[in-house]
């Protein structure tokens, strides 16, 4: 199992960018939505 590096960040920095796959399964990254007033996250948890 690889290491997870932990980075410690503050409220009101930039969020660290990341990507996930879209319920498509597309890759989307954060930085895409870099410039937008406002991004909610949404992580869905699948019971399978």
């Amino acid at each position: 199992m690889a290491k997870i590096k932990k980075k410690q960040i503050s409220v009101g920095s930039v969020a660290p960018d990341f990507v996930l796959p879209s319920l498509r399964g597309e890759p989307v990254r954060l930085s895409d939505f870099r410039g937008r007033k406002h991004v909610v996250l949404v992580f869905l948890r699948s019971f399978r």
